[in-house]
């Protein structure tokens, strides 16, 4: 009984593998020997090859290029570094020759601070140089600038002077030849008899602006003939002499015009002829007066020119001396610097030797 307890707790239990078969048909479908006869497959996998190539070549290109580029520069960083040390080395070489060669009480010393002298030199070869190279060839453009402000201005000036002139001409004309134009009028009314039949029609003739007004005067100077010849018999012999200085109703002369035509006739007859002697006097005074004024202007004008183009010339005559008297201090002082540089090397060579 024990024994078959035993057993049934401790017995094995045996397990039978099982296998389990797998077709290769899946694997199959992708494997190479089913492409090769298959000309699009041939063909895609010959564009990829090609493909392939063509980048790995560039790039070997490109990798050929930038390793030249990274070694001429290189180079170049090693030349200059080899250069730097020879250029030390012979340096070094050079003071090691001159502190075991010249003795210290060999050498005289040099003077540190600088003479007045040193620093005027100094100075000058500065301003020389500038004044010599810059301010001189800027001298003839500041002429030129200068010339040609003052020639526009003298243009300017005489458009200015000559508008001035004919302005004022024809304002003296006009005051002249109204006064002309006036003195016709005044003549006029005055041998016709309205100055002294009609005194208050003739003082307002006096202040009129243009002769066109004249006829205005027209209807008042028939009135008042009207006025004296129809009045009282006593007005008759004033009437008579009226009209006689008129011309108008004269007796014994036949076919006399009425008098109220002769004053219509007379007063436009002597507006037209003061209007048109009027104008010719402004023209011609106009004329005279602007002359007149363009000359003094003129005058004036040019004085002033010669005067400005004068003082423009001085200056620059100016500035051209002194410009050359630097330049030939500059010339002077860069002899002087030439012959004591000329001295140093000499004695340096004489040193070395």
């Amino acid at each position: 009984m024990a024994n078959m307890v035993y057993n049934q707790r401790n017995h094995y239990i045996t397990r039978t593998p099982k296998t389990n078969t797998r077709t290769l048909c899946e694997c199959e479908l992708y494997a190479p020997s089913n492409y090769d006869n298959d000309s699009q497959m041939k063909e895609v996998m010959e564009n990829y090859n090609r493909q392939a190539s063509e980048r790995f070549k560039e790039y070997d290109e490109r990798m050929m290029k930038n390793r030249q580029k990274c070694k001429e520069q290189c180079d170049k960083e090693i030349q200059k570094i080899i250069l730097k040390d020879k250029l030390e080395k012979e340096l070094m070489d050079k003071f090691a020759t001159l502190q075991t060669d010249i003795q210290n009480d060999a050498i005289p010393t040099c003077v540190c601070e600088k003479s007045v002298a040193d620093k005027v030199e100094k100075t000058c070869l500065r301003c020389g140089s500038v004044l010599g190279g810059g301010v001189a060839p800027s001298v003839g453009l500041l002429g030129g600038i200068g010339e040609a402000a003052i020639s526009a201005w003298k243009v300017a000036a005489l458009k200015a002077a000559t508008k001035y002139a004919m302005k004022e001409g024809a304002i003296k004309g006009a005051i002249a030849g109204k006064a002309r134009g006036m003195e016709i009028v005044i003549g006029a009314l005055k041998e016709k008899g309205i100055a002294q039949y009609c005194p208050n029609i003739f003082q307002s003739i006096q202040k009129i602006e243009h002769f066109t007004e004249l006829k205005d005067f027209i209807v008042p100077i028939i009135n008042k003939h009207g006025e004296i010849c129809g009045g009282s018999s006593s007005n008759i012999a004033a009437c008579k002499a009226f009209d006689t200085k008129l011309g108008a109703g004269i007796p014994g002369v036949k076919n006399s015009p009425p008098p109220n035509y002769t004053i219509r006739i007379l007063l436009e007859q002597v507006a037209y002829k003061a209007d048109q002697t009027a104008k010719e006097v402004a023209k011609n005074i106009g004329k005279d007066v602007a002359a007149s004024i363009t000359k003094e202007k003129t005058s004036e004008i040019a004085a002033t020119y010669a005067s400005w183009e004068t003082t423009i010339i001085a200056a620059v005559v100016a500035i051209v001396v002194i410009v050359l008297i630097m330049v030939i201090i500059y010339l002077i002082l860069r002899y002087r610097r030439k012959k004591k540089m000329k001295k140093k090397l000499q004695y340096i060579k004489l040193l070395e030797e």
